[in-house]
């Protein structure tokens, strides 16, 4: 069939004949984003040339969004998915052209021929797991893997569609958006902690896709999406006609907690037996047929605040509770940094910037000694203080000499870095149930605090703030470990609190009206004191302080940052400049009034927020990034793989990488990765190899 043009209003029509040299030839589909169309190159290798909606180019987020699957869909290749051959996403109608993949999806295969046999099943889940394990290694989170996003090749399933939102495709819909993915297929974290969504999340709906081939239906049923959603998070998934060789494999793929779910690597150990005889041209009966802007917003204020305080504070943050209907959380969520000298704050203290000396050539070391997952570091006190599972480490800056270490019966995952607080460090261990306060030349424990009873804790200066789910917050002295005052706040739910370098004060933030306002509470830490409180219009994550203000990131669908916001606490006005297009998942820094966001899938914006304009892009081809730190001249950021990448600060201009230092398990991606930390010089960051790393700051292009 010859492409369509001119035959309508419908998205579908107005098709262009040619993608950049290929010419279309016949139309395979069409989805929320584009149309997909059978074109040959120029040397007869068929392609699937996906080409986006006319709308939908002119708009900067959807383009924005293809940009990003691009960057994704060439990260992966593997035998499992289909490789990208060329693309243009800043065509006049952005396209991407992928090998095409004879054969029907899964959605389309169950529909007419039922559900796959028993040894048919276990050949396909061995197939997607082997996918998933590529997706992983380069550090690529699909999140929206469903029937319809699986082909079924001669040669075994492919992955495709790393789109990671469509206009169409989510059916989840709230006043404020779409939640991104299809809720029969999504993890529970994707409701309940979307900004901390990882692999994991894709084992879940692996599962849920194992169901569906099994049963034609998914493991969550019911007309309303929102019903799903609920039974995603709190309900057993339905495993009625589940073959029972592979039922207990998809009830562990289906666990709540993502720690609880298999890796690729021990699916595809488990299901070994089968995968190396894999066959699915047995359940293909035939091959497919082919056919920014700066606005005022309105506040609605207490009464006038007098300035925020002067100091130095730093932030370790918790997870976000679950509240009744999972997608509308009583919390917002920022991961926030800045490394700075000026009036702009960020959510980690800056440490003195000095030129490393010449000689410095950098080190490496393992504070384990063995391979143990990414350590989780911080700076303070002319030390490196680093967690791992069971172990906490005193570093020596200069040469990365182990100078003690603390180790814990307990082995899971620390709860994020050691925080120096009251002149001890302190780290969280127990699996979040135990506060230890740690001598920080010798190790040894001073005080220990028990956290059974506390939602979340938050390190803000030399002191710690713990939380309640009746509201309540509690002040704790973190040189002593007593309590200091308790009190609620006004309008608050177990608030998030989020603190700066540079800003005396603690900010208190929860959501209301199903995200449509978020209220703002400005807290003395030492004392308690409200010093201001207002109501915000969206929904808001404070990223750091500006000549008085406070910034924030606007977050739509619960996981996009479409907008950032400055709030003037001291004449009650907010302004806010629009970013262009939505950033999934951003990590903010701010530095000098310019706010850096790093998305998933690779985008890194510097948004100016005094002159409100977008000062550069830069598509790093990293599918996921840290939070970015940052200097007077570069942007550091770690990736899923242990590479530390710099980029100019003034020009968005990638200019230095270190090696990759991949750990024994290269499909286990951290859902939060660790951030670079920059002092005296130097930038030290940590890797999945179980290693800690030191570079001079000055010379990126020498790493």
């Amino acid at each position: 069939m010859a492409p369509q043009r001119n035959t309508g209003t419908d998205p579908e029509a107005e098709l262009p004949e040619y993608a950049g040299q290929y010419r279309l030839d016949e139309r395979l589909g069409s989805g929320g984003m584009g149309v997909v169309h059978l074109a040959r190159s120029g040397s007869g290798l068929r392609l699937a040339v996906k080409v986006v909606h006319a709308a939908y180019a002119k708009d900067p987020e959807f383009r924005g969004r293809f940009r990003q699957e691009v960057a994704a869909a060439r990260r992966v290749s593997g035998a499992f998915t289909a490789p990208v051959v060329d693309a243009d996403p800043e065509a006049g109608r952005p396209w991407m052209a992928t090998l095409f993949i004879p054969g029907p999806t899964l959605a389309e295969q169950v529909k007419r021929n039922g559900p796959l046999s028993a040894s048919q099943l276990r050949r396909f889940m061995a197939g997607l797991a082997e996918a998933l394990r590529d997706i992983h290694r380069v550090g690529v989170v699909h999140r929206d893997l469903k029937p319809s996003n699986v082909l079924l090749a001669e040669d075994g399933p492919k992955v495709i569609d790393f789109g990671i939102s469509r206009p169409s495709d989510s059916e989840l819909h709230t006043e404020t958006g779409k939640l991104i993915g299809t809720p029969p297929f999504m993890a529970p974290e994707q409701f309940r902690r979307p900004r901390e969504v990882g692999p994991a999340a894709d084992i879940f709906a692996l599962g849920s896709v194992m169901v569906h081939a099994a049963t034609g239906r998914g493991p969550f049923d019911s007309d309303s999406p929102y019903v799903v959603a609920y039974q995603v998070v709190h309900d057993e998934p339905d495993l009625t006609d589940v073959p029972a060789n592979i039922a207990p494999l998809i009830t562990r793929c289906l666990a709540k907690e993502p720690e609880d779910r298999p890796t690729p690597d021990e699916l595809m150990r488990e299901l070994r037996s089968v995968a190396a005889s894999y066959d699915t041209q047995a359940f293909i009966p035939a091959q497919r047929t082919v056919q920014p802007v700066t606005t005022p917003d309105a506040v609605d204020n207490e009464p006038a605040p007098p300035a925020p305080s002067p100091g130095r504070w730093a932030l370790k943050r918790a997870a976000v509770a679950v509240g009744a209907l999972v997608f509308v959380s009583g919390g917002t969520l920022a991961t926030t940094q800045l490394l700075g000298q000026d009036d702009s704050t960020g959510a980690h203290p800056n440490h003195q910037q000095r030129s490393a000396p010449a000689a410095f050539g950098g080190w490496s070391t393992n504070p384990a000694g063995r391979t143990t997952g990414t350590p989780e570091c911080s700076y303070g006190g002319g030390k490196l203080f680093c967690a791992q599972p069971g172990l906490t480490s005193a570093l020596d800056p200069a040469n990365g000499k182990v100078l003690w270490r603390h180790t814990s019966p307990e082995k899971s995952r620390p709860d994020g870095a050691p925080v120096m607080s009251g002149g001890l460090v302190h780290v969280v261990t127990h699996s979040g149930r135990l506060l230890e306060a740690l001598d920080p030349v010798s190790g040894t424990v001073r005080w220990t605090m028990d956290l059974s009873t506390y939602g979340r804790l938050h390190h803000v200066g030399g002191m710690v703030l713990l939380t309640r789910a009746d509201g309540t917050v509690t002040g704790v002295d973190g040189a002593t470990g007593g309590k200091r005052w308790t009190r609620g706040l006004p309008e608050q739910t177990e608030p998030n609190i989020t603190s700066f370098a540079g800003d005396g004060l603690a900010y208190a933030t929860s959501t209301a009206d199903h995200g449509t306002r978020t209220r703002v509470t400005a807290v003395e830490p030492e004392t308690g004191e409200v010093r201001w409180s207002t109501r915000l219009n969206g929904t808001l994550d404070p990223v750091g302080t500006r000549r008085g203000a406070v910034l924030f990131a606007s977050v739509n669908n619960y996981t996009e940052t479409d907008a950032l916001v400055r709030y003037d606490p001291g004449n009650r006005t907010s302004h806010r400049v629009t970013i262009g297009l939505s950033l999934p998942q951003a990590q903010t820094s701010v530095r000098a009034g310019t706010v850096y966001l790093m998305s998933t899938l690779g985008g890194l914006t510097a948004i100016d927020m005094d002159a409100g304009v977008q000062r550069w892009r830069l598509e790093t081809s990293v599918s996921r990034g840290s939070t970015p730190a940052v200097d007077a001249k570069h942007v550091y950021l770690t990736t899923p793989d242990g590479r530390l990448l710099a980029v100019d600060a003034a020009r968005g201009e990638l200019i230095g990488q270190t090696r990759t230092r991949n750990g024994a398990e290269p499909d286990r991606v951290a859902a939060v990765l660790p951030l670079p930390l920059i002092a005296d010089g130097r930038v030290y960051a940590s890797a999945p190899d179980g290693t800690v790393f030191a570079v001079a700051a000055d010379d990126p292009a020498a790493w």
